[in-house]
């Protein structure tokens, strides 16, 4: 207990599912969460200030302390409004945890210009929005010789790391965060700031499977696909003495699995420029090397 103890944190998408077991889990460990939630549906569309004041209700009657924002993630001011929340409620921000998506699947060929648009919006730009200006404010700390140890911790998703049919403005969106994890990483460990990603796999409303924790369960067995299983590393992550950085997890169950970056893996190669001719012959074997993924579900 206590290992985020003075710790303020901003948790996006943190009404319902994987978002809410960390802000509990956050509050839990001694950290002051802001709870931020729009309230929309999964596919994006209405608003609802419920669930998240749910959440901070439900930390304060445990005796913790947190406070609600209910600010789109992928508004330029509205991210901005968040940050702000939590200096102006706790006097500063150690972490800052993207959590907020929503799904509109649909076969390439089916997909409309409104479905690729409004995913690429709230999960690419909704992760870019509020880290940009929680970088902002951490940058000026580090300036004024504040000793700044803050970690970001984004959510990715393995429809965007192994890839998944029927999801490529997910998987794009998702895919982007990875590699704006890795830029970010290198971009903000000169002001202290630490920069990690999750692919977490987890029983939520974007599934269409609930995701609440308190929802009914078999007695006594571990439920690996409980959303309150990826939180812990979450929390792990955002210690102020957390050595991880520039890293991107899958996490579910009890597992914490660790992902390599885009390597290269096999090449053909010659003294000067291929003609078309030997590419058709020499290339071929590039069709055909095994990836070796590791990828512990199937899509």
């Amino acid at each position: 207990m206590n290992a985020l103890e003075g710790r303020v944190a901003i948790i996006t998408g943190a009404g319902r599912g994987i978002g809410r077991e960390h802000a509990r889990l956050f509050a839990a460990e001694g950290a002051m969460v802001v709870v931020n939630d729009f309230g929309g549906n999964p596919d994006g569309t209405g608003s609802d200030r419920g669930p998240a004041q749910a959440v901070v209700d439900e930390i304060r009657d445990s005796g913790g302390e947190a406070t609600a924002n209910y600010d789109d993630v992928a508004s330029w001011d509205g991210a901005q409004r968040l940050v702000r929340t939590a200096v102006d409620w706790f006097g500063d921000l150690h972490v800052l945890v993207n959590n907020a998506g929503i799904l509109r699947d649909r076969m390439l060929a089916n997909m409309s210009e409104a479905e690729w648009d409004a995913v690429i919006n709230v999960v690419l730009r909704g992760h870019f929005c509020p880290t940009r200006w929680a970088a902002a404010y951490w940058r000026e700390r580090s300036k004024d010789g504040h000793e700044v140890k803050a970690s970001v911790i984004n959510t990715s998703s393995a429809s965007g790391l192994f890839g998944n049919a029927g999801q490529t403005n997910y998987g794009a969106a998702k895919m982007g965060i990875a590699a704006l994890t890795i830029i970010a990483s290198k971009e903000l460990e000169r002001y202290g700031v630490r920069v990690n990603a999750i692919a977490p796999a987890a029983r939520t409303r974007l599934l269409g499977a609930g995701g609440d924790a308190d929802q009914e369960r078999i007695p006594e067995a571990f439920d690996e696909m409980d959303p309150a299983n990826v939180s812990p590393f979450v929390a792990y992550l955002a210690t102020r003495d957390c050595p991880v950085n520039g890293r991107a997890f899958m996490v579910w169950g009890g597992h914490v699995q660790l992902f390599q970056p885009w390597a290269i893996v096999d090449k053909i190669e010659k003294a000067g420029r291929w003609t078309v001719e030997e590419l058709t012959e020499a290339g071929e074997r590039l069709a055909h090397y095994p990836f070796q993924l590791n990828n512990p579900f199937e899509f």
